[in-house]
């Protein structure tokens, strides 16, 4: 199963839109306080719409509780300081997967990513381009994990499943 960690999320827009996403191909959301706002945000249901009856979502009190309850887990950091290419990872689906995303002004703290710098992954941009949006960079993250699977149990627009 794929896991979206979002730790310390500031914008509640692009928390909803990840939450779209997450509901949208079955992914679980997990969100590491503090907040930068209220899950009662009226931006944050906004870009979710309708989606939050579908959504696994769960919530860790602190950055700390998070590694002390899934440190030994596989977990893949996305930071635009991260010198390899995301795409060259391969998924299995035997696997539980989380990708972990730090906060929209500043990423990953810099203790994270020494500790954790041979799991620090990027997506290409071209030069002298800082970064892409939080939700963007996880909906194309969330797409190359299941186009590698497969896309076991996602549906096309008519309804049949992709094969």
């Amino acid at each position: 199963m794929l896991h979206i960690v979002l730790i310390e999320p500031e914008i509640p827009q692009n928390t909803g839109n990840i939450a779209r996403t997450c509901a949208a191909t079955g992914v679980h959301l997990i969100l590491v306080h503090p907040l930068g706002f209220s899950l009662d945000d009226r931006y944050l249901r906004r870009a979710g719409l309708d989606y939050w009856k579908d959504l696994n979502l769960s919530e860790v009190m602190s950055v700390q509780d998070f590694f002390q309850d899934y440190g030994e887990k596989n977990l893949i950091f996305f930071s635009a300081r991260a010198r390899k290419s995301f795409f060259s990872l391969s998924f299995s689906p035997e696997q539980d997967t989380y990708f972990v995303f730090g906060k929209e002004s500043s990423g990953l703290g810099a203790s994270i990513i020494e500790e954790y710098k041979d799991r620090c992954y990027r997506l290409p941009l071209k030069e002298g381009t800082r970064s892409l949006n939080l939700s963007n960079t996880a909906a194309v993250a969330v797409y190359e994990y299941f186009r590698q699977l497969g896309f076991p149990g996602l549906a096309l627009s008519d309804g049949g499943i992709i094969l």
